[in-house]
């Protein structure tokens, strides 16, 4: 019987990843108090001794996908030559933001700069300079170099896979770096360690999800804010998750991404309209400019010279968190990318989610900035300080029809919650099967319920440090497996005919 249930799984990757799952949650759930020193002291250790390495690689990812963008072998295609795409471009755009990064930039969206403002890496607080460099700093974190990293991935598999035959999981790519040894523990071992990159990722991302919904509802109906309220949201919510991801690619999470965008439309065109229009619109044309002058120092900038916790807890979380979800939203990118050029891929992932997220930064993040600055300086801060999670709806509540919209802002956040949590599903599946088309739908269950069981034991387990500390730890390997990804890349590129 247990055999016939795993027929259809690689089984070394499968059973491995389950077993270190497991064990991690039982870990977290039964020494939580054990659990959270262990996290504080894995994010110290990093950020000290591995942020210079989080840094470079993601510099080198940056000139890397540029190059090939811009190079001879832009024109070849992730698939025969004569392969079209399976996705219209609308689709396909839905799909890579609402995969890519939807609940962070709703949690993010208002309370990252206003945090920056409050207490900048170097320099004055609550000044127009530091309202400035906020809106600098967060553009950064969410901007061009945060798509680079899934490039890589998606990019390498989708080549290999779709051109060259090989199945979509991460160990593809190191084909032309290990040969046939890809097909054993080697192999296994990378496929384990994206797993664990996504598993983490994810969850990183439902915490936070159900921390902002537990806000969103203590903010409209006083519903507590608690770790308890936030388990039960994040039960409920993989329960809808797991119905989504039993539909599958087309049915399930192609359409609730389709919503995840005329949502976040009508959202983001409620605040531009209802707030300083002009204000919001100039602010957005001068924060890519400043973004697009200073990005090469802020990539390098470790501020060595200065000391601070500030880097830790954002740049190089950042910088991990994009890394550990690399495997998640690299091999789901792939999957949804057949048939389109290298340049067309590369442009299309790195400019376009990239261009709405600034435009989402700009005018929510300015907003909040344009009333700290203005005749009500200090509320949203102080809900910011307070309780991070509510500094949305504090937004929100300077805004007319704040009832409405702030329940519009929770339904988004639930199917942001429902999008990350089934595609990450549906790449883990992918992965732990060798990429069997024909998988169980209990697998992708299976793996849908265990995101929910890991955020549950972070949020208990710490918080939004462990949350932080689970991503920079999972990052590390996948950051090497990625250099190797490169190295494989560009040494089969260079037997193609151009």
């Amino acid at each position: 019987m247990f055999k016939k249930t795993l027929e259809k799984t690689h089984k070394p990757v499968f059973l491995s990843s389950a077993f270190l799952i497991i064990l991690f949650s039982v870990y977290g759930g039964a020494f939580s108090d054990h659990a959270a020193a262990t996290f504080a002291s894995i994010q110290s250790w990093l950020v000290t001794y591995v942020g210079w390495f989080y840094m470079g690689v993601v510099a080198l990812f940056f000139i890397m996908i540029i190059y090939l963008a811009c190079g001879k072998y832009a024109h070849i295609k992730l698939g025969q030559d004569d392969s079209s795409p399976d996705y219209p471009y609308g689709s396909w755009f839905a799909m890579l933001f609402s995969a890519g990064m939807g609940i962070g930039l709703l949690f993010f969206g208002v309370a990252e700069p206003i945090t920056h403002f409050n207490s900048p890496p170097v320099g004055e607080g609550n000044t127009v300079e530091a309202a400035q460099n906020a809106m600098l700093f967060t553009y950064f974190h969410w901007g061009l170099q945060a798509w680079t990293t899934y490039i890589v991935v998606g990019l390498s598999l989708a080549y290999f896979s779709f051109r060259h035959g090989l199945p979509l999981t991460m160990r593809s790519a190191l084909y032309p770096i290990i040969g046939e040894r890809v097909h054993g523990r080697i192999g296994d071992s990378v496929d384990v360690f994206a797993v664990l990159g996504t598993m983490f990722g994810v969850a990183t991302s439902l915490g936070i999800g159900a921390m902002q919904i537990n806000a969103g509802l203590d903010y409209l109906f006083q519903v507590s804010i608690s770790e308890s309220t936030q388990v039960l949201i994040i039960v409920v919510i993989t329960g809808f998750a797991t119905i989504s991801v039993a539909s599958g690619l087309d049915a399930g999470i192609r359409r609730i991404s389709e919503l995840n965008i005329v949502l976040a439309i009508l959202l983001l065109s409620f605040v531009l309209l209802a707030g300083p229009t002009a204000g919001l619109l100039g602010s957005f044309i001068q924060n890519i400019g400043n973004y697009l002058s200073n990005m090469t120092p802020l990539t390098f900038n470790l501020y060595v010279y200065q000391p601070n916790e500030w880097i830790g807890e954002w740049t190089l979380f950042y910088w991990a968190w994009w890394i550990s979800w690399s495997p998640f939203v690299g091999i789901f990118i792939a999957r949804i990318s057949k048939g389109r050029t290298i340049r067309e891929f590369i442009l299309g992932v790195l400019l376009v989610p990239t261009g709405f997220t600034f435009l989402w930064l700009s005018i929510f993040g300015n907003s909040a900035l344009f009333i700290e600055l203005g005749g009500e300086e200090g509320v949203i801060s102080a809900a910011t300080l307070n309780q991070m999670p509510t500094a949305l709806f504090v937004l929100l509540e300077q805004l007319p029809w704040t009832p409405i919209v702030s329940m519009v802002a929770i339904l988004l956040i639930v199917t942001f919650f429902v999008t990350s949590s089934d595609s990450g599903s549906l790449v883990i599946d992918t992965i732990t099967s060798g990429d069997n088309k024909d998988s169980a739908v209990w697998q992708r269950l299976f793996w849908a319920v265990s995101q929910g069981i890991i955020a549950s034991v972070l949020l208990v387990g710490g918080g939004l440090a462990a949350l932080q500390a689970a991503t920079l730890s999972s990052a590390l390997p996948i950051a090497f497996i990625m250099i190797l990804m490169c190295l494989g890349l560009a040494r089969k590129l260079k037997t193609e005919d151009v």
